[in-house]
């Protein structure tokens, strides 16, 4: 499986040059990982399909290109950035497993999916059937909402990064990794996989170097779309700069009109995908999901799972560093020969009978007892200082303890988005430990911000009710349940597992 396609054979364009001069690293060991063959390409890493030992699994190694790597720079955002996408945890997005640098190799180890890529299932079969289609896009605009969540933007949404496996699931790939190349030259803006985004699928302020945020992949993945429906991109030229203009002037032609037996529903939803103005498109892969759900189409509305779209990635994300630590433990512990056999034996199984308990913690994820956040406590005082908010909050993540999380706050309080992403994990975790008191002061916090900030509201609210209503206080609880009732929309976008709660109080004042 390629997940980016080679140039032809016969190019002697710079770019080809350079990629010829790359190494070959197929058989060489990477740490605990033994390099099979290459996959594929990009601007900025080669892939390769590779074992890791340890775990006696497949995985996908992104290497940084050589010429690359001697860039301070921009090795050191290839790994925060591969680090954030690290932080996205969702049936639908390729996970990534270790970021990291082995003997002068930086590399990402993600994911492997057996099948192919969208461009590549266009290209041998043409558009897929109606049902398909729909299905794809369910899956996509799901790892969209979550990625919207994380306040993490793709950059390079198109048919090459949406990964086809062979039992039917589609994963979207390379997030977060669109945002490492700062090139912008003609140059660049033409070769396959440039991370600034691929000319075909640009949002308008993409091509206007605006500053981005979901809608911007929203657009990506309506243009995907469109061509995935049409056999066909809506805009084509001989060069990207026209190719750019066109996503900035030009309105695509109708989807109905090159395929009048495609649902209008459906084909509305395409087009508001691709509004120029990003106001007028769907704000985060959420809205979008909703409307694709809401879709009469036959032998369709029984098959996706509901719990996909409902999914509170901060506690996923939480769930799984603890899970990926606990692996992570075991494939150091099974490199370090220093160790007499019966030591490691006895770590061995410790290490393993941890990560048993924490994938089986997984499966039962819906009864779960209180956070696992609640069971990585670290000293007050111990938390080093990062070099920004957002590594702070990321390194918060992995730690999952009260003082990385307030140390966000500490280190960087001027980073209003990073400090209530990490007052908002807080407020969970002391919530699912019984902590009412620290809930509360949160909780009052996020509820004061007024309507500048309606989702942070609605879930500031959200939680007074519930800690009010668990305090046995049901009258003023029914009476915050007042306030909070217009935003519950709001509320179940944003946290759709607080809004169950909220519900589930069963207090009177819910406007019936």
């Amino acid at each position: 499986m390629s997940t980016i396609p080679d140039p032809p054979a016969t190019s002697t364009t710079p770019a080809a040059a350079a990629r010829a001069s790359e190494r070959d690293l197929s058989g060489r060991q990477v740490g605990d990982y033994r390099l099979l063959r290459k996959l594929g390409r990009g601007a900025m890493a080669e892939v390769y399909l590779a074992e890791q030992g340890s775990l006696e699994r497949h995985v996908a190694l992104k290497v940084l290109k050589s010429d690359l790597a001697t860039d301070d720079t921009y090795v050191k955002r290839f790994h925060m950035e591969a680090r954030a996408a690290a932080s996205l945890v969702h049936p639908a997005i390729v996970q990534i497993y270790e970021v990291g640098c082995l003997d002068g190799v930086h590399f990402i180890a993600q994911e492997y999916v057996q099948g192919q890529n969208l461009a590549e299932r266009l290209a041998r079969q043409g558009p897929p059937e109606m049902p398909a289609a729909v299905r794809i896009m369910r899956q996509v605009a799901a790892a969209l909402a979550k990625s919207a969540e994380q306040g993490i933007v793709h950059r390079d949404i198109k048919p090459e990064n949406l990964m086809l496996s062979k039992t039917g699931e589609v994963k979207v790939a390379d997030f977060g990794l669109a945002r490492v190349t700062q090139h912008a030259d003609n140059l660049r803006l033409t070769q396959v996989g440039v991370t600034m985004g691929s000319p075909l699928y640009m949002s308008p302020e993409q091509v206007q170097g605006r500053p981005l945020d979901p809608r911007s992949d929203i657009y990506s993945f309506g243009v995907t779309c469109y061509q995935m429906l049409a056999g066909r991109t809506p805009f084509t030229g001989d060069t990207a700069i026209s190719v750019a203009v066109q996503h900035l002037k030009t309105e695509p032609e109708r989807l109905e009109n090159l395929r009048p037996d495609l649902p209008p529903g459906l084909c509305r939803i395409v087009h508001r995908m691709l509004a120029k103005d990003a106001a007028d498109r769907y704000s985060n892969g959420m809205e979008l999901l909703r409307d694709l759900r809401s879709l009469d189409l036959p032998g369709l509305n029984g098959d996706w799972p509901e719990e996909l779209d409902q999914w509170n990635t901060a506690e996923m994300v939480a769930l799984t560093s603890a899970r990926t630590a606990a692996t992570q433990q075991l494939a150091a512990l099974m490199q370090t020969a220093e160790l007499p056999l019966p030591i490691m034996r006895r770590r061995l199984f410790w290490v393993a009978l941890a990560s048993a308990c924490l994938a089986g913690g997984f499966l039962a994820w819906p009864s779960r007892e209180p956070s696992l956040l609640a069971s990585a406590r670290t000293a007050p005082g111990t938390i080093r200082r990062m070099d920004s908010a957002a590594d702070q909050y990321f390194f918060a993540m992995k730690v999952g303890s009260e003082p990385a999380w307030k140390s966000v706050a500490e280190y960087f309080p001027a980073d209003e988005q990073y400090v209530r992403l990490a007052h908002k994990q807080l407020a969970d975790d002391y919530l699912s430990n019984n902590r009412l008191s620290d809930a509360m002061t949160l909780f009052e916090q996020f509820a004061a911000l007024g309507d500048a900030e309606p989702e942070y509201r609605a879930y500031g609210l959200a939680g007074e009710c519930v800690v009010l209503s668990q305090e046995g206080k049901t009258a003023a609880a029914a009476e915050g349940l007042q306030e909070l009732w217009p935003l519950m929309a709001r509320l179940k976008t944003f946290d759709p597992a607080m809004a169950r709660r909220v519900e589930g109080l069963h207090l009177r004042g819910d406007g019936k």
